[in-house]
């Protein structure tokens, strides 16, 4: 039995009027852990139990994390994940509530990954966030569903990170035979790497993370989405926090659903100016989800960026 479930794929009315154009969500948001991570992070941990992992390790204290949590207590397998100070409480509660073990170290996730990779012997499985085949291969399988729901759209938007979701994006488009439907990556200011290493034409390191969104906050983007820039029509798109609050809150609103601004970024760049957005009729959305957010900080985000 797969770890992630097979997610419905939404029409979504308000968002179509408000663009004139065909729009559908990918509804990650509903995977058991909260984000699209289940798919790619459970195959892999599936993977590495087959071939003898006796322990999952990971590094991260968003999405990821969690997601691990929960593969290891789906196929029974103990799980550390290690997260930096910064970490909330709340994403704390939620990885132990899985049943997990929390190590805190370090100020930032590079200093938690460093510790992590310490941490893992010869029997653990080390579960990257973002930067792994596997990964790659199970977001896939996100587009293998998309084939099956309906038609080929003209354009998909996914927020990047790490670059973890676009890769698996891009991989499963053409291995659907849709390796001409053009890609959004969607990131906000301050968390950009992706769209600093386009301009760059080499993957840089950000020198901080300035915006909320934390969850798309990897300094560096990984090699292999860069790669696939060069090779694939991919367009990058930034958004303002604040543009990524609002459409958190257009998603909440018209869809009853709460997402992160991470997840935001992708909903917001259907409103901004692309030569891709401009020429498709259909569009799907890679609505990612995401745990790292609640009613109360959204409200006091839109309050913020409202004064």
């Amino acid at each position: 039995m797969a770890i992630h479930i097979q997610t419905p794929i939404l029409a979504s009315r308000a968002l179509s009027l408000g663009t004139g154009k065909d729009v559908r969500l990918k509804m990650e948001a509903l995977q058991p852990s909260g984000s699209f991570k289940t798919r790619g992070i459970g195959h892999a941990c599936e993977t590495y139990k087959a071939r003898g992992a006796r322990r999952f390790i990971s590094s991260s204290g968003g999405n990821a994390g969690y997601a691990v949590a929960y593969a290891g207590r789906m196929l029974a397998t103990p799980v550390t994940v290690v997260v930096p100070a910064t970490t909330s409480e709340r994403a704390r509660h939620l990885i132990q509530s899985e049943g997990a073990q929390v190590i805190v170290h370090g100020e930032s996730w590079m200093e938690a990954n460093a510790r992590a990779l310490e941490l893992t012997t010869p029997d653990d499985a080390f579960i990257h966030p973002f930067d792994d085949p596997l990964l790659w291969d199970g977001h896939a399988t996100m587009i293998d569903e998309l084939a099956r729901q309906g038609e080929r759209p003209d354009l998909v938007i996914c927020s990047v990170g790490g670059g973890g979701l676009l890769c698996g994006v891009v991989q499963g488009l053409q291995r659907n035979g849709w390796g001409g439907v053009p890609v959004i990556a969607a990131e906000t200011a301050g968390a950009d790497s992706f769209a600093q290493a386009v301009r760059a034409g080499a993957p840089v390191m950000l020198p901080r993370i300035s915006s909320i969104a934390t969850s798309l906050g990897a300094r560096q983007v990984c090699e292999r989405a860069f790669e696939l820039a060069q090779a694939h029509p991919i367009e990058s798109i930034v958004v303002s926090d604040a543009a990524a609050v609002a459409a958190c809150e257009e998603i909440l609103l018209e869809h009853r659903m709460l997402v992160e601004p991470a997840c935001g970024a992708s909903v917001a760049a259907l409103h901004g100016a692309s030569a891709h957005l401009k020429q498709a009729r259909s569009v799907v959305v890679i609505l990612c989800g995401g745990v790292g957010v609640t009613a109360q900080q959204l409200a006091q985000w839109s309050a913020q960026f409202a004064a």
